[in-house]
């Protein structure tokens, strides 16, 4: 009876639901995970964590523990709670229950190399973005935040051993991987689906939203990018596992960059591929590519998606 009220809900009204389980699994999941840190790293340490010593190996493993509580709590666990409510059968609603064939499962694998140089070149274009004069606050607070994340992502990045790097594919590959699909393709996506009774807004507004919340606004047309990639691999294929495979793979890619950038065994221009000058031809090449592999994944699952059913 109960949970026929929130399957009739309109969009709106899921919409606002949503997020207001996912603030309620993440101040949940924050209670629980001070209860258990409090004891395990002790109460000073805890306090530590406020300002963030960057230089302290002790407060980035806090950091790590609450970075994994993070992606449980608002991105994992929402999607399952709402599924079951709006739908009840779980893994049909999230669209976890259709498998996919090796075969594509290698395209996407090659389609996260290929769209490496066109993204890095709109990367580069996006972090070239000024404000006009009247919003220089603006700029000041939006540089200021991307160099806070950029600090904190390279110190999460920056460890020693592959027990470290292995961790760091967990945490940054993995846990986003499998929490931020479910969440923004499979709930979010959904219910501007429904609300607009059309699949490309749908996935447009649900990539809008996936990049504003990394709150990094000079990386903000790359990452709608692929969240609007990882939302049309969902539709064409009727399958969640295809966007996270290649949410994983992009990932894992950047992460295990980093690492052999960090360690000397590649230069460090390879965070640049395509996006400079001398380079900038592989950023042509690599949406031939991009394009040829999107339209052999699509012709793979044709037709894949009831889009009837996708809108219920």
């Amino acid at each position: 009876m109960l949970r026929a009220v929130f399957r009739e809900m309109n969009p709106f009204s899921q919409l606002m639901f949503s997020i207001f389980i996912i603030i309620a699994s993440f101040l949940a999941f924050l209670v629980v995970a001070l209860v258990v840190a409090i004891p395990v790293f002790g109460i000073n340490q805890m306090m530590n964590i406020v300002t963030a010593d960057m230089n302290d190996p002790q407060s980035i493993i806090v950091l790590k523990y609450f970075q994994v509580v993070q992606s449980i709590g608002v991105f994992i666990m929402p999607p399952f709670i709402l599924a079951w409510l709006f739908h009840g059968e779980i893994s049909n609603y999230l669209l976890l229950n259709k498998k996919v064939n090796f075969a594509t499962l290698l395209l996407v694998v090659l389609l996260g190399f290929a769209a490496m140089p066109v993204i890095n070149l709109t990367g580069q274009l996006n972090s070239n973005l000024q404000l006009p004069e009247w919003l220089s606050g603006l700029e000041t607070w939006m540089k200021n935040t991307e160099e806070k994340a950029a600090q904190l992502t390279e110190t999460f990045l920056k460890v020693d051993g592959f027990a470290g790097l292995f961790f760091n594919i967990f945490m940054i590959a993995f846990l986003p991987a499998i929490g931020e699909e479910l969440l923004f393709r499979g709930v979010i996506q959904r219910i501007f689906t429904r609300w607009t009774k059309n699949s490309h807004w749908g996935i447009w507004i649900a990539a809008i939203l996936f990049s504003a919340l990394h709150m990094q606004f000079y990386g903000f047309i790359p990452r709608l990018l692929l969240g609007a990639l990882f939302g049309y691999l969902l539709v064409w294929s009727g399958s969640m596992w295809l966007p996270i495979a290649a949410h994983f793979v992009n990932n894992t890619v950047a992460v295990i960059g980093m690492y052999m950038i960090d360690k000397g065994t590649i230069k460090p221009e390879f965070e640049e591929i395509g996006a400079t000058g001398d380079s900038i031809y592989l950023s042509v090449v690599s949406i031939a590519f991009v394009a040829l592999l999107l339209w052999l994944i699509k012709r793979e699952y044709k037709p894949a998606v009831d889009e009837q059913r996708y809108r219920q």
